[in-house]
């Protein structure tokens, strides 16, 4: 792998940094200097209320906190949500591109707003926290757990991809460094992808501050992106190509991140290409067991692990 840089501003984006109007994290597809991937993140207080137009873009109302109630041209969805990224699995609404939506939260909380431009113009929809399928990937030191919410092969949408990454600490994730920036289907997706991270305290200690560390390498294709980035709870990285990878969650201090990936590809699939040093890592975990942090929560149905 090529040697590591400065983290590049255009790519990451510490907390605060990319916020816009009501957003603490606001990014585009004009922001990103890219085609389809979008990513907002909506505080509200108390009695809050938020507005906007989906315009060419299919969107999902995630609770990173809290609830609220979410109406899609005068459909209603209450979600129940979460306390926090830690606790738990959460419902969600889908809203369809050319629409009007609006959020209301009685009791606050924050909100991603994760979307795709799109031409396809499907039904607005309430998923129940129950219908999420929990994952666990890997095994030993890479073992994660991915909340598949919105997979390409789990829920209907026209171009956009979304999913939750829980790390214990200690542990690396997105690992091995893996890429999808050319397309060549049946083997690789061309996706833009967003990383937003949040971190938890340490056990006994919620408030310290907790990091980790994200890489991304260049791989040959579109920017040549290169990023070494301390990230902490905020803050974002936009991958626009490269191989990505590896999440480093502190010792002592969970990670989690919201993957956003949308692309050009006719097929809406997650398809991706190990860096060929390190794809030899898969194989090992045949002889270890998942960490046994894992699952931090589930359904009943779901957390089997996949190596």
């Amino acid at each position: 792998m090529t040697p590591p840089s400065a983290a590049s501003p255009r790519y990451h984006l510490p907390a605060g940094s990319a916020a816009a109007g009501p957003y603490t994290l606001d990014i585009s597809p004009e922001s990103a200097g890219w085609g389809y991937s979008s990513l907002r993140v909506l505080p509200l207080a108390p009695g809050g209320r938020h507005r906007f137009a989906t315009g060419d873009s299919e969107w999902i109302v995630l609770p990173l906190a809290g609830g609220c109630l979410v109406e899609v041209d005068g459909e209603r969805f209450e979600l129940l949500g979460r306390s926090g990224v830690f606790a738990g699995l959460t419902d969600f609404a889908y809203a369809p591109r050319d629409a009007e939506v609006a959020i209301y939260s009685a009791a606050g909380g924050r909100f991603a707003l994760t979307g795709a431009r799109c031409a396809r113009r499907l039904p607005a929809r309430h998923v129940t926290a129950d219908r999420v399928p929990v994952e666990l990937r890997g095994a030993g030191a890479c073992s994660r757990q991915v909340n598949n919410f919105a997979a390409a092969d789990v829920f209907e949408a026209d171009r956009l991809i979304a999913v939750e990454v829980l790390t214990p600490g200690g542990n690396w994730s997105s690992y091995p460094p893996h890429k999808h920036d050319a397309s060549h289907p049946g083997e690789e997706s061309e996706l833009e992808e967003i990383y937003y991270f949040e971190i938890a305290g340490a056990e006994g200690n919620p408030a310290a501050e907790g990091l980790g560390y994200q890489r991304v390498s260049p791989s040959g294709h579109g920017r040549g992106t290169d990023v070494l980035a301390e990230v902490r709870t905020g803050d974002a990285v936009v991958i626009p190509d490269g191989w990505h990878g590896p999440s480093i969650a502190a010792p002592g201090h969970d990670m989690y991140y919201l993957n956003v990936m949308a692309g050009p590809d006719p097929d809406r699939a997650w398809l991706i290409r190990d860096h060929p040093d390190h794809a030899w890592i898969r194989g090992s975990w045949h002889q270890q067991e998942p960490d046994p942090r894992l699952p931090r929560y589930r359904t009943q149905e779901n957390g089997e692990a996949t190596r």
